[in-house]
């Protein structure tokens, strides 16, 4: 099966050659050969080929095997499992679920998710717990995700998430000036691994025009049967659905800056458009082996099915936006002056 010059493959080779005005450009052309391409291959590359451009606006993804190195991919998965070894739950530690809408579980939810913003902390999985409220798996095994700001605070994962590789393609994708907000470990774990229903992430991340770009690394193979990607081919043409608002009590839709420290915030959705999100006759499956980037844009739908399979499915995001686009202060995720925003150099 061809690669359609994905980054990650050396089915396209690269020649330095002029051009009419005298100008060097990267001409890409066919190999057999299709390998992961190398730290000085991905640091080398300026661009995307023309196949990926028109694949990137019709279809608003890209999928980039062998982006990560198995070594670099290690590191993170180690690092990860240190951070959960060292993590001690606490009765406000936060529960990750998509379905649980009770008043006790919005409020620990709620500001669990808004002091993580500049820090890193552990969530659960919704279905670690008995009905009793007690682990009923070892706690390693009950971690849905790690974050949100990796990438800021813990070495390894700033290594894994800045370099002259991910700053080109981010700038080939048309952000100028690209900052990364959120960093995320998806653990998806065995047997218990949530779904995660209809999205986009452009909910959560607003700027004007739309510039928020998710950068997702798979970390273990990911597969139809623990949890894979789905997507909208195309979807990311149609509008925003949805937003996630950040309120202060007492405020109306609109009024303040969610400040993540703030006691009296709180989140909620808030509607914009009845578009029906897709179903599994538009929807595509992405799976891919660790090492690779799926790349997309932030208005593109997408899901991930629970998983039930004995494989976890290990991912690692980035949520990357314009710094010339505005972004909502009634955004989630603020940065205070003491951890200004960086960009992916």
């Amino acid at each position: 099966m061809g690669c359609r010059g994905a980054i990650g493959c050396h089915e396209c080779e690269s020649s330095r050659q002029p051009n009419n005005d005298g100008l060097t450009l990267t001409v890409f052309h066919k190999k057999a050969a299709c390998t992961p391409m190398t730290d000085a291959d991905l640091q080398h590359l300026a661009g995307l080929t023309p196949a990926q451009g028109d694949a990137w606006q019709r279809d608003g993804f890209l999928v980039l095997p062998g982006f990560k190195s198995a070594a670099d991919v290690a590191a993170v998965c180690a690092r990860a499992r240190v951070l959960v070894d060292a993590f001690e739950p606490t009765t406000d530690s936060g529960v990750f679920s998509t379905r649980d809408r009770s008043n006790q579980c919005t409020r620990i939810r709620d500001a669990a998710l808004l002091a993580s913003a500049e820090q890193v902390h552990c969530f659960f999985e919704e279905e670690a717990f008995d009905a009793q409220g007690r682990l009923c798996v070892p706690k390693a095994q009950a971690i849905n995700k790690i974050g949100h700001a990796l990438h800021d605070r813990d070495p390894v994962f700033d290594r894994f998430s800045h370099g002259p590789a991910l700053h080109s393609l981010a700038t080939a994708l048309g952000l100028a000036q690209p900052q990364v907000w959120q960093s995320q470990v998806i653990f998806k774990q065995p047997h218990i691994g949530g779904e995660v229903g209809w999205h986009q992430d452009a909910s959560f991340f607003k700027t004007e025009p739309h510039t928020v770009t998710t950068f997702w690394f798979a970390l273990e193979d990911a597969t139809l049967d623990n949890g894979c990607l789905w997507v909208q081919a195309g979807g990311h043409r149609g509008p925003l659905r949805e937003q996630y608002l950040c309120e202060g009590e007492g405020e109306g839709v609109g009024d303040g800056v969610c400040e993540s420290g703030h006691p009296d915030r709180h989140l909620r959705m808030q509607a914009l458009d009845a578009t029906p999100w897709p179903d599994t006759r538009t929807a595509q499956a992405l799976p891919v082996a660790a090492g690779t980037l799926v790349v997309f844009h932030g208005l593109l739908p997408h899901c991930s099915a629970a998983n039930r399979s004995p494989q976890s499915r290990l991912a690692y995001t980035l949520h990357v936006t314009d710094a010339s686009a505005s972004y909502s202060p009634l955004n989630w995720l603020q940065r205070s002056a003491g951890l200004p925003v960086r960009g992916l150099a």
